[in-house]
């Protein structure tokens, strides 16, 4: 369905600065609409046997095996990163609808018999109702593969807003999910920025939200959706640091920490930003440099190395970091 919002986000290929797409910004009364569908189609979801929900997954984890070249030249043309990355981004993404179709037995309940005098305990796990992902940009594939398979699998259906830098590759994701049997109505797609953000933070009827981003935005997201009574699981910002012992293996640690720092240009929350050389481990210092000055920098479809930032504001950022 197109939407009818007259506001557009650009997607912008970062190695050539051309236009790949436009992103619009679903009206409020698309958002609505797309959750009433996703909370009409959890009343029939929801009695699917897990068994069932399962063989849907199987068969998506194929799909996404077989199409991951096709995922994967979309996330760089959107995206920036290598190639290279991009692959590793599908691949860890298809691990967890891999372990999705391990839910048969992860999703039961417990019983305790006797616990006291002539009383058991029963548990059981059952689906909460609609609930509603919030992807960033840096992973096109695996955050939102993080996100509703996992959910979906255990009977609950899903609105998944991904990032409207790189809306492309949700799109063959949904399709792919479609082509494996999985109704229409279990996992709705919205487009937009902040005011769709708020809008999946207050709806009534959207029961749990996750996200995958920056603190600014995930603090706002935690607030919002817990005091409109809503589960929020909330991933925010980070970077790692690095502490190399002098007894470190010096292949291996220089390998890691400029893998590190350079890939995917240093766009997510495992770049090292601080490395601390301890010890003789600093000599090792004037190495790490001219290596870095042998990687190649170019566009992620041909090049393994150092991709291009997402967007010029992202590369303007960094200029001001590092001044």
């Amino acid at each position: 369905m197109a939407s009818q919002g007259p506001a557009k986000f650009d997607i912008v290929d970062p190695a050539t600065q051309k236009l790949v797409a436009q992103t619009p910004q679903s009206t409020e009364a698309e958002f609505n609409a797309i959750v009433a569908n996703a909370n009409d189609t959890f009343k029939e979801w929801k009695e699917t046997s897990i068994s069932q929900r399962v063989r849907f997954m199987l068969k998506y984890q194929e799909l996404l095996k077989a199409n991951s070249e096709d995922i994967s030249r979309m996330i760089t043309k959107e995206h920036g990163k290598s190639i290279v990355d991009a692959q590793g981004d599908v691949f860890r993404g298809y691990e967890v609808v891999e372990h999705a179709c391990s839910f048969g037995s992860l999703a039961m309940g417990e019983t305790v018999e006797n616990v006291a005098k002539n009383v058991d305990i029963y548990s059981f796990r059952t689906p909460l109702g609609v609930c509603a992902g919030i992807a960033p940009f840096n992973f096109p594939a695996m955050i939102p593969l993080w996100m509703y398979p996992l959910s979906i699998t255990l009977g609950n259906t899903y609105v998944l807003k991904p990032s409207e830098k790189v809306a492309g590759t949700s799109e063959i994701l949904i399709d792919l999910l479609e082509q494996a049997g999985v109704p229409k109505g279990v996992v709705n797609v919205v487009q937009g920025g902040a005011e769709t953000v708020t809008q999946i933070c207050e709806h009534p009827d959207i029961k749990a939200v996750s996200f995958v981003g920056g603190n600014n935005a995930g603090e706002y997201i935690y607030r919002t959706a817990s005091n409109h009574g809503k589960r929020a699981q909330v991933n925010m910002g980070a970077k790692n640091h690095a502490i190399i012992m002098p007894d470190a293996d010096k292949e291996d640690a220089i390998n890691a920490m400029i893998g590190a720092c350079f890939g995917s240009a240093g766009q997510r929350c495992m770049a090292i930003s601080v490395s601390i050389m301890v010890g003789e481990a600093a000599e090792w210092i004037p190495e790490i440099v001219e290596r870095t000055k042998s990687m190649s920098i170019g566009a992620g479809v041909d090049n393994k190395d150092i991709s291009p930032l997402n967007t010029r504001a992202a590369l303007e950022r960094a200029h001001k970091i590092i001044a």
